[in-house]
């Protein structure tokens, strides 16, 4: 059946050699919906980011752009405004009716590290074609903070699908009758509208700014830092913000979100020229995310907010981008929040992993 393949669809793509790595995959890489992926021993700084393009490995690209080699084996930081590409653990041998799509996971991009997927003769960030076998990149990119990344750790993820299986805006519609999506009118226009929430009921605080010069972020330690070294407080009186070119911003949507069992979704641009901001939309949410049987009773999507060359005034309501829901090709035997270590389910405003209230 065409969709989404669920988590003991990827087990047995593991267990035919489809997904291969070394060391061997654990366990707890498989989500419902998609496969943590591992950062090799060594991060290749580059002169720029670039795409292999057709008929070339990344390979060569190394060869071209590289201007050192980073040791991963114990550590090291990952530099603001530099470009690094690290092979990753894992390889594919994909068979012909089976595509992917790769994405960062939640708190990578809550930390605005940029992470993206490549493949060798890849024309696309984050895609892989059908049938595709070669190894995996991930282009790294640290925007508004230094991290301290070792080999092993898990920085993106990758989804597969057999055939295509995204849902129209009429059977959106009818999905949305028989299990609410959102707990608001829902704005159904090529996918499930998000709007950004400036009026957040008994408080005035609103989001976060990332300070521009702080310490180095080690991606190890959780509940660690403290907020207030790392981003400034963001507070509305009359459900406005002013976006400042450059800075990157952690807000929240005003609807809470459901994703039944039978679907996965992931966050996709609404209008390319909505303002002069972009809200990052590089985000799989899983089966189960904000769902009742998983425990919750929706979840807020967090908005990655950057502002581009003009300040932007962000109104209350305002949309900013949509969820494209896709069937999965077999319910997943584990949903997100429901017994597996899932951070984010029923979510508000919220940071990621790693800072802690101070």
């Amino acid at each position: 059946m065409n969709g989404v393949l669920p988590n003991q669809s990827i087990q047995q793509m593991i267990d035919k050699g489809q997904i291969l790595a070394s060391p061997d995959i654990l366990p707890d890489q498989i989500q419902p919906a998609s496969l943590d992926l591992r950062l090799g021993k060594v991060a290749y700084r580059m002169r720029a980011s670039f795409l292999p393009g057709n008929a070339v490995p990344v390979a060569s690209r190394l060869a071209e752009f590289e201007m050192h080699r980073v040791d991963l084996s114990d550590g090291a930081v990952l530099e603001k405004g530099c470009v690094y590409v690290v092979p990753l653990q894992e390889s594919l041998a994909l068979p012909q009716d089976i595509s992917a799509v790769a994405n960062a996971k939640s708190s990578t991009g809550r930390l605005d590290l940029m992470t993206r997927t490549i493949t060798d003769h890849g024309t696309e960030f984050d895609r892989v074609a059908a049938g595709y076998t070669g190894p995996l990149y991930a282009e790294i990119c640290p925007r508004s903070f230094s991290v301290l990344a070792r080999q092993g750790m898990r920085l993106n993820q990758i989804r597969f699908r057999r055939g295509q299986s995204v849902l129209t805006d009429t059977q959106l519609t009818q999905l949305h009758a028989q299990s609410p999506l959102v707990d608001t009118a829902p704005l159904i226009d090529q996918g499930l509208g998000f709007s950004v929430d400036l009026r957040p009921q008994g408080s005035t605080l609103v989001g976060y700014r990332a300070k521009p010069h702080t310490g180095v972020i080690d991606l190890d330690k959780l509940n660690h830092y403290p907020v207030h070294a790392y981003w400034e407080e963001i507070h509305s009186a009359n459900g406005q913000i002013i976006l400042d070119p450059g800075a990157f911003y952690i807000l929240v949507s005003r609807e809470a979100v459901s994703i039944p069992p039978h679907y996965a979704a992931e966050m996709a641009p609404y209008v390319a020229m909505v303002g002069e901001f972009r809200v990052h939309y590089a985000g799989f949410f899983d089966p189960g995310f904000g769902h009742d049987a998983a425990g919750g009773a929706g979840s807020r999507g967090v908005l990655e907010v950057r502002c581009h060359e003009a300040p932007f005034v962000l109104e209350h309501g305002q949309v900013v981008g949509r969820l494209v829901y896709e069937r999965m090709s077999a319910p997943p035997t584990a949903l997100y929040g429901a017994g597996i270590a899932s951070n984010y389910q029923g979510q508000g405003l919220k940071l990621s992993k790693h800072f802690h209230s101070d």
